[in-house]
């Protein structure tokens, strides 16, 4: 397949929050190194910025950000702005909060309820904009969110932030954070070779809801953080050899047929898989496909 002549309307659309957008968005992570964080060696800012600017032209507009995406010489937010603004009407920025890290790149406490305001402001600060379009509590293994969504619902109820999601949950959580404020999108760990019962609950339940199901790593499996995964079962060989495709694409295109409302967000600093993550979008599985593909994820652990 041609990646080159395929846009991003080929993967279809979903409502988001007030936006309607792709259902082939873009992850910033790997924009600021080769690896995310402080893993790997910082990426070239201007190769970085064409990179972002490539993805608009090939109509993405849907991005997911945070304000702890940096390495040691690279801010992802200062490089969306950089490359963006002044942003398109239609693009829709995605960040989340939770998470900190310090100026040298080590990991901090998680915010307390009341460090949030403090982290929706440095979001905004980098990014040039008065209100965030979507902030997703990312949890950080605490039982209940109910304090921190609650103050991040005041800060849309001030209007710093349009639509309030969550990262990282259980169905209990959407339960819990739904009795507090309206939520917009659910971004879990989801993938064809990881899985996890609540998880797969959750994309069911979104589904029923209508609330968009967002998986990270979807093509990293088990590279995670570091990068995607250079292992791949035999049988998705197979169906990519039958696409003419790549196994990442074939991830992404399983990925997108879980339902209507699930949205990938593949990120990279490298404009020819760019293109191939945004054609994945137009690859169509077969029924017997797919049955190979669940019966994988299925025996993931």
């Amino acid at each position: 397949m041609s990646s080159e002549t395929i846009t991003a309307d080929a993967a279809g659309t979903w409502k988001l929050g007030d936006h309607t957008v792709g259902r082939i968005g873009f992850g910033a992570m790997r924009l600021t190194g080769s690896a995310a964080f402080h893993l790997g060696t910082a990426s070239d800012r201007e190769r970085s910025i064409a990179v972002l600017r490539r993805a608009i032209e090939l109509g993405v507009n849907h991005i997911d950000t945070a304000a702890f995406y940096f390495s040691s010489l690279r801010s992802a937010n200062e490089i969306i702005n950089s490359a963006l603004a002044p942003y398109p009407d239609d693009l829709l920025i995605v960040t989340k909060v939770g998470p900190f890290r310090n100026y040298s790149g080590d990991w901090g406490t998680s915010a307390r309820p009341d460090d949030l305001r403090g982290h929706v402001e440095e979001n905004l600060r980098q990014l040039g904009r008065d209100h965030l379009d979507v902030v997703n509590l990312r949890r950080m293994r605490q039982d209940w969110i109910a304090e921190h969504f609650g103050a991040l619902a005041e800060l849309r109820e001030e209007g710093l932030i349009r639509h309030l999601g969550l990262s990282d949950v259980e169905p209990r959580h959407l339960e819990e954070a739904q009795s507090i404020a309206p939520v917009v999108c659910v971004q879990n760990r989801f993938g064809l070779d990881s899985r996890a019962p609540a998880t797969d609950e959750l994309l069911r339940i979104c589904g029923e809801q209508g609330i968009a199901f967002v998986p990270f790593f979807a093509i990293a499996g088990e590279g995670a953080s570091q990068g995607a995964t250079g292992t791949h079962d035999d049988a998705v060989l197979a169906v990519a050899r039958a696409h003419d495709a790549s196994p990442a694409q074939i991830r992404l295109a399983w990925t997108l047929h879980q339902g209507p409302h699930v949205l990938a967000i593949p990120g990279t600093g490298n404009p020819d898989h760019l293109a191939e993550n945004v054609a994945a979008g137009a690859i169509e599985l077969t029924d017997e496909e797919l049955d190979t593909l669940n019966a994988l994820h299925r025996q993931a652990d």
